[in-house]
């Protein structure tokens, strides 16, 4: 396991990536940021039992939607601690180079809004419908 999260994590910085995802020989790879790659993912590929995943920042929305998609193992850039607990909980082996209290949103204004919300949610489904909905709030004001 841990060959193929170190040939994961050299693709995600080889390549650029967001987040990386590695089952046998089949290979996901996305340069687009926060949760969008992996909502993608699980309305068109969900089947991702058992891979490994290299991601840039995970905090626990993106924690919520490895979870979903069955992975075994995750190497984060930056991890925060509820998306740690949320891998412990769901037996899924997670490493980092840098643990952080929080994500912050990319302004650094305050925190994420995929992190605050989900933050006391417990339920990976719920989380993932309210993720979806937060985007499109989002994408919406941003069109406004």
């Amino acid at each position: 396991m841990k060959s193929k999260l170190e040939e994961a994590k050299r693709f995600l910085e080889d390549g650029g990536y967001t987040c990386v995802l590695i089952q046998q020989e089949k290979i996901f790879q996305s340069q687009k940021r926060g949760v969008q790659p992996l909502l993608e993912l699980l309305d068109t590929d969900p089947h991702w039992e058992g891979a490994v995943a290299a991601d840039r920042v995970v905090g626990k929305a993106v924690a919520f939607l490895y979870v979903l998609l069955r992975v075994k193992a995750v190497w984060a850039g930056v991890i925060s601690e509820p998306a740690k607990a949320v891998f412990q909980e769901a037996g899924i082996f997670c490493a980092a180079e840098q643990t952080v209290p929080a994500i912050r949103n990319r302004a650094n204004t305050g925190f994420c809004p995929m992190e605050s919300a989900v933050k006391e949610m417990r339920d990976p489904w719920i989380a993932r419908e309210v993720l979806k909905e937060t985007m499109q709030r989002l994408q919406t004001q941003k069109n406004e």
